[in-house]
């Protein structure tokens, strides 16, 4: 097993290149199974979680064409051979339950197990049953399986009672091959919403309003083949900009458009850091004189939830009492404990955190309990005094993409080591 060796103290300076958005490929890859053309997409991150999807995929019948070093995928769902995405594999990451939505549409049933992936809070799918539901299918859960049906999917309107991301998504696909309109409300309104659009839209979808709370979609008897580009990561950018603040350094991070971060990137600002943003890119710089700020997280475009380990870890550093309120997921304060033995002083009041700064970080043997807990801990492993062994950083891999190579460019003195 793995883990990152990290001697802090350096400071992040120089640029680096963001990859895709493991956030965006996902749903993007699983709508190649609406329909029999071929989908060619750019920009797809090597991640765990693409392998993941592309396994799923090939159990299916997916012919899948991937080149990893280029980041380029073909996929090719024209003779599929089962529609069960069965448990051994929809466990290892939950983004598998977006097979669902494709597979009913296009062949009027699916199976598919009961999601797993990280345990930063239960993340029902309630939502995506629900919809379904409400364009005709009939859905049962049997022995830890989703068993969907419906001859025909029927257009309808449907307000999410919360706006999910992978509920809006999986419900868009759905609704591509549904007869008639459908009109989603209160849905999500992620970039990656809108990136999934365009890919849709690519292959012949009717799509108004994706990246609104509103989408209105005129289902089609068929789709085509397709292409696409994947989005850049906002998250994976976020955490180097905030790596270069916590390091006291200067970084820009070049292939992300600043207005999908722009919650992130204001709360910067108010901590006290100096940001540019330019077309395609984002330079940040330390002033040295941050201070401590208070923010919760939200659906976008509010402040993201997957950006909040990583902010945490920064305002250990900072003078004052900050405090963050997680209002997504019930779970994803994970990572305080192991803060804690890096000399953080953070304290946990029911949803809220209260950070108070500035803590002396210290090296210290931790554990990733999740992808972005496993962030922080990066983070302030590159800020304190001497060495820190970060375990179980196969949660680093499903969502960072080579990260000891890229901080390695920056100055960042970093080892993967195996064990």
């Amino acid at each position: 097993m793995d883990r990152f060796r990290i001697r802090g103290g350096t400071p992040l300076r120089g640029s680096v290149q963001i990859g895709g958005a493991k956030n965006a490929a996902l749903p993007i890859l699983f709508s190649s199974l609406l329909t029999e053309g071929r989908l060619k997409l750019k920009n797809v991150p090597n991640l765990q979680d693409i392998v993941f999807t592309i396994k799923v995929l090939e159990h299916l019948g997916v012919a899948v064409d991937s080149s990893p070093s280029s980041h380029e995928v073909a996929l090719q769902a024209k003779d599929l051979k089962s529609y069960e995405a069965p448990y051994d594999l929809v466990r290892k990451m939950r983004a598998s339950v977006l097979v669902l939505g494709p597979l009913l549409a296009r062949f009027g049933e699916a199976r598919v197990s009961l999601p797993g992936g990280c345990a930063i809070g239960a993340r029902p799918i309630d939502i995506h049953l629900s919809g379904m539901e409400a364009m005709g299918a009939t859905i049962e859960l049997h022995e830890g399986y989703v068993l969907a049906k419906a001859k025909r999917l029927e257009g309808c309107r449907y307000r999410l009672p919360f706006p999910s991301v992978g509920g809006t998504e999986n419900l868009m696909m759905a609704a591509t091959l549904a007869r008639g309109e459908t009109v989603f409300e209160n849905c999500a309104q992620e970039p990656e919403i809108a990136n999934l659009a365009e890919v849709l839209v690519s292959m012949g979808a009717e799509i108004e309003g994706a990246g609104t709370s509103t989408i209105r979609i005129q289902g089609k008897d068929q789709l085509s083949g397709g292409e696409g580009t994947i989005i850049g990561d906002r998250i994976e950018a976020g955490t180097f900009l905030l790596a270069a603040l916590a390091t006291q350094g200067q970084v820009k991070v070049n292939g992300i458009k600043p207005n999908q971060l722009e919650a992130v990137l204001k709360q910067m600002e108010v901590c006290g850091a100096r940001v540019k943003r330019e077309d395609n890119a984002i330079a940040i710089e330390s002033t040295g004189k941050l201070k401590a700020i208070s923010f919760k997280t939200e659906p976008f475009p509010g402040f993201p939830t997957d950006m909040q380990a990583q902010f945490m870890a920064l305002l250990c550093l900072v003078p004052g009492e900050s405090q963050i309120s997680e209002t997504i997921f019930e779970n994803r304060f994970m990572h305080v404990p192991e803060l804690a033995r890096m000399g953080a002083a953070i304290r946990i009041a029911g949803n809220e955190a209260i950070i108070t700064g500035p803590s002396v970080l210290k090296g210290a043997p931790v554990m990733a309990t999740d992808l972005r807990a496993s962030a922080s801990l990066v983070i302030a492993a590159l800020a304190a005094e001497g060495e820190t062994n970060i375990h179980r950083i196969y949660h680093l891999d499903r969502g960072y993409e080579v990260m000891e190579v890229k901080l390695k460019q920056l100055g960042g003195d970093v080892e993967r080591l195996r064990d």
